[in-house]
């Protein structure tokens, strides 16, 4: 079986989403009766998806689409030119890595989309007013297209069943992210300059429904009230956002320009020396659609002080220290902090349900019954194959 997997986006960092489709990448090669993978990226993300996947396997195949960083400009590609790539290819399944706008009927073999979470609809200030009309438009459109849709979680299927009630359910289904912990020896990690301080960890994007502004009213009330050494550092991993300035605003008022590091496009293994060096991860999330920092920071045997919303829950189950939202909130989230921190157990957790093993079955039982359902159209092309170090095949 070929899989196709579409990933280009505007973002130029290793995300969320980035890191689902690489990772789904590297579960499907875990099975030989996949016998390709393509993985199709934009132009500006060659170099990132190129060092994050698994590079030693000659089924997997990286090509760089040949579009603007525009809106119009991708979508347009996902519209007319996907398609053809697809059929080009020989896929047998084409999974786009978020929802894109697709013409129905226009793909050769079956769509899957993963479905990460409904944020056009439910916090739709991580847009603004009107891009927020056109994504909840997309994403309408997207998953009326598709052949299946893949939900990352059971309150991300709910989210969809609650505001698309008329969909057709039989074609949705969860399958979550695969997430392992790295076999990284933090003996070879080259510790940042800050590494022998005490810090707290926030791992999320510059956008509203992270909450890092709450975050940050945590950790200076704990600074302020000595329940934290002063030299203890807040680590904020992610990329920029819409919140950004605000976020920015707020450290400089409070004078923790000191205490406060922004990071962002680090390595896999620096992520995980945090994982394993800090206090605790802290998460206040207003919502999510799956919550990936929580099942790394628990793998890795990390503390783990979040929101309590039902996505947290989900994933994180009676392992975390859960804060309820709203009244007195910051005072809530310093105790637990203060609770996490002065545990001493930091043993790693099995989370065998999301290993590579176990998702990349579900995922191959969807494929199959795509393709092997009445209609479905198995290509009989046969692929250009690449050697290991020609990877890069430019459309």
């Amino acid at each position: 079986m070929k899989v196709v997997i579409a990933l280009a986006s505007s973002s130029g960092q290793l995300s969320g989403v980035q890191r689902h489709a690489i990772n789904l990448a590297r579960c499907l090669l875990s099975r030989p009766e996949v016998t390709a993978v393509h993985l199709v990226a934009a132009p500006w993300q060659h170099s990132f998806v190129l060092d994050s996947s698994p590079s030693s396997d000659a089924r997997l195949h990286l090509h760089s689409a040949p579009i603007g960083n525009s809106a119009f400009s991708r979508n347009l590609w996902y519209l007319c030119h996907l398609p053809t790539l697809a059929q080009r290819l020989g896929g047998d399944i084409v999974h786009l890595a978020f929802p894109v706008p697709v013409r129905r009927g226009a793909f050769h073999c079956p769509t899957v989309v993963s479905l990460h979470d409904l944020y056009p609809h439910d916090i739709p200030e991580n847009f603004g007013f009107p891009k927020v009309l056109f994504n909840r438009l997309a994403l309408r459109q997207c998953l009326t297209a598709v052949n299946a849709i893949a939900c990352v979680s059971e309150c991300t299927l709910f989210r969809l069943e609650t505001i698309y009630p008329k969909l057709e359910s039989a074609k949705s289904l969860v399958v979550y992210n695969s997430v392992e912990q790295p076999t990284i020896q933090l003996s070879n990690i080259s510790p940042p300059r800050w590494g022998n301080e005490p810090f707290l960890l926030c791992v999320a994007q510059h956008r509203q429904n992270k909450n890092l502004t709450l975050a940050l009213r945590v950790f200076e009330r704990l600074l302020r009230t000595e329940r934290l050494a002063s030299q203890t550092r807040l680590i904020v991993i992610g990329i920029p956002g819409p919140e950004t300035a605000t976020i920015k605003q707020f450290v400089s008022s409070a004078g923790l320009k000191q205490n406060v590091i922004f990071l962002n496009g680090i390595s896999d293994a620096l992520l995980q020396w945090c994982y394993r060096k800090c206090l605790l991860l802290l998460a206040p999330s207003t919502i999510e659609g799956f919550g990936l920092p929580v099942a790394e920071a628990l793998q890795a045997g990390c503390p783990v002080v979040c929101s309590d919303i039902p996505a947290f829950r989900e994933i994180g189950e009676d392992h975390c220290q859960y804060v309820p939202l709203g009244f007195q909130e910051v005072e809530a989230f310093a105790d637990a902090v203060c609770a996490a921190t002065s545990r001493q157990s930091r043993e790693p957790l099995a989370m065998p349900h999301l290993s590579a093993e176990v998702i990349a079955a579900q995922y191959m039982q969807l494929y199959s019954s795509l393709v092997s359902a009445p209609g479905a159209e198995a290509s009989e092309q046969k692929t250009s194959y690449l050697s290991p170090r020609e990877k890069h095949f430019r459309i």
